[in-house]
């Protein structure tokens, strides 16, 4: 089974999955809505590729402040937890998300992406990278309770 990654944002949504061995992040796509609380069509495209890519679990970027503490863009990531959860019924696993997307901006930036055209791979990037540090920490503890056995 594959896991899905979600970079959760004000107008959009960046959306990663894993290889189904669970080694690697792909981006997929950006999902766009206009209104911030307009969530019905960003939700049942989520739903839709749960279902084409054979997602078991979820995994949502948490926009914790430098200092550690929750602000209201981590507030509105749990709510969008809670209701991912209600309508798929899957698992989903809150990741730290600090400075995703300022290291997903400097990947485009080496890449030799265009300022315009950043904005339309930037979530997904950042999406990339939420999911492949959930994916790196869950091969770390395997190895590490493999080395204590």
């Amino acid at each position: 089974m594959r896991i899905m990654g979600l970079d959760y944002g004000t107008k959009t949504v960046g959306v990663a999955v894993s290889d189904p061995l669970g080694l690697t992040a792909q981006a997929i796509e950006t999902i766009g809505r206009k209104e911030e609380n307009k969530l019905r069509r960003t939700c049942a495209r989520i739903e839709e590729l749960i279902g084409q890519y054979g997602v078991d679990r979820i995994v949502l970027g948490f926009p914790k402040h430098m200092n550690n503490d929750i602000g209201e863009r981590a507030e509105k990531s749990l709510e969008f937890r809670d209701m991912l959860h209600r309508r798929t019924g899957l698992e989903v696993i809150m990741w730290d998300e600090r400075l995703t997307t300022v290291e997903a901006e400097r990947t485009l930036i080496e890449s030799g992406v265009r300022r315009e055209n950043r904005k339309k791979h930037i979530d997904q990037i950042a999406a990339v990278f939420i999911l492949q540090g959930y994916l790196d920490y869950l091969h770390l503890k395997k190895a590490e309770e493999r080395a204590a056995e």
